[in-house]
């Protein structure tokens, strides 16, 4: 069983994540981890945060020379911004006339960053979070909600996929499906792991240059109306072996854990597995996978409407998993609230300036998809070291090719 968490906020002085259970021998570098992190700062729509907020990752346990070492693996990004942000978020006690200073730069919108912030925001987690865990200021509840602990989990799923790719050879691959109302549509190409580069050079992270230029347009529209876009990516995994996951018990099932995983990403608020809400209108003589015989006399399937998930157990088939993302909810010409320091209406507060964050999200998804997908082939196939995972894996795929 591998086990991960996250800790750190927005502006804080570093995320860290952790992962236990981890086998040893896994390749893993620095450098794998910094361009993992570099691929979730891509994208068009997003705001100057991006240009000066950089990813300084450090490898503080459970890797040495490159190799994974069966230890706990501790992960640090340390925030480049940490010198602006001392006093209004030291962990110990601060004058309280150094919180009347105005520190706030910039957009004549944000509020000055030492003074309380009592406006939530609609669609955030200020109001809920300031009423449950009792506090008068929204700071420590949009510190820890941000997209920026994302980061932390990116991070950990390049070492994921690590896993993955050296014991199984299993690769996954993502791009954006639709921005607003734009959609690709049920033809789309599905990307593959060859496709990376191409991906990440498209500005909308899609292999098609016309629909590239569509997104763009509306992410633009909805930014000159001063307003956010959402939409839906997509993560394929290919080379997922036959029986990942469990028909045995609910929090077994593969597409329950990727449902969770995808639905916990900060903006998503819908996830599909396969054809998902497509394959509800269709009869069932039209919606399942006819198991067949390829040229070479395979078992394969005559589709994919189930994204490669059957009773919650991987058959064979590509994995395919869908999340859609909400618009922003910092929207800039402010939303209606109330101040709870006075009980008046009021409007939001501003605390960033992206229009649209789908791109990082195909990152941030994928990464999850990651993460999950190697617990469960560390269910099936665990071991101490990478040498006794791909022994283990590969006796039973012997075993389940003689069968089939």
């Amino acid at each position: 069983m591998l086990r991960w968490i996250t800790a750190g906020e927005s502006h804080g002085p570093a995320l860290v994540a952790t992962i236990d259970g981890f086998p040893s021998g896994i390749q893993v570098t620095t450098q794998t981890l910094r361009q993992a992190l570099a691929r979730r700062r891509l994208g068009y729509g997003r705001g100057a945060r991006q240009k000066f907020e950089q990813d300084d990752v450090t490898v503080l346990a459970g890797i040495r020379h490159g190799l994974t070492t069966g230890a706990p693996i501790a992960l640090e990004i340390k925030n480049s911004e940490w010198p602006k942000w001392v006093t209004v978020m030291s962990a110990d006690p601060v004058a309280p006339q150094d919180l009347l200073i105005d520190a706030g730069t910039g957009d004549a919108r944000e509020i000055a960053r030492n003074k309380p912030l009592t406006r939530p925001r609609p669609g955030h987690a200020d109001l809920p979070g300031m009423l449950s865990y009792d506090h008068a200021d929204a700071r420590p509840i949009l510190e820890r909600a941000s997209a920026r602990e994302t980061a932390a989990r990116v991070a950990l799923g390049a070492v994921a996929a690590q896993l993955l790719s050296q014991v199984a050879n299993i690769s996954l691959v993502s791009h954006v499906i639709s921005v607003g109302d734009v959609s690709a549509g049920d033809d789309r190409q599905l990307p593959t792991p060859g496709d990376e580069d191409a991906l990440n050079n498209a500005e909308m992270r899609t292999l098609d240059p016309q629909l590239n230029a569509r997104f763009i347009d509306a992410v633009d529209r909805a930014k000159k109306d001063g307003d956010t876009i959402g939409g839906v990516v997509e993560v394929v995994a290919y080379g997922v072996p036959i029986g990942l996951g469990s028909h045995v018990q609910a929090d077994r099932r593969l597409d329950t854990r990727l449902a969770a995983a995808l639905m916990s990403i900060q903006s998503v608020k819908g996830v599909e597995i396969g054809d998902g809400f497509r394959q509800a209108a269709l009869r069932g003589s039209a919606a399942h996978d006819e198991i067949i015989r390829d040229a070479n006399g395979n078992v394969t399937r005559a589709s994919n409407h189930a994204g490669g998930i059957e009773g919650g157990t991987s058959n064979g088939q590509p994995i395919i998993a869908r999340a859609a993302l909400k618009p922003i909810s910092t929207v800039p010409h402010a939303l209606r609230t109330i101040d709870i320091a006075t009980g008046e209406e009021a409007v939001g507060l501003h605390q960033r300036s992206d229009t649209c964050q789908v791109v990082p999200g195909a990152i941030i998804a994928e990464a999850e998809c990651a993460l999950v997908l190697a617990d469960a082939l560390f269910d099936h196939a665990g071991g101490n070291s990478v040498t006794e995972m791909r022994r283990n894996l590969q006796s039973y795929l012997d075993a389940i090719g003689e069968r089939i």
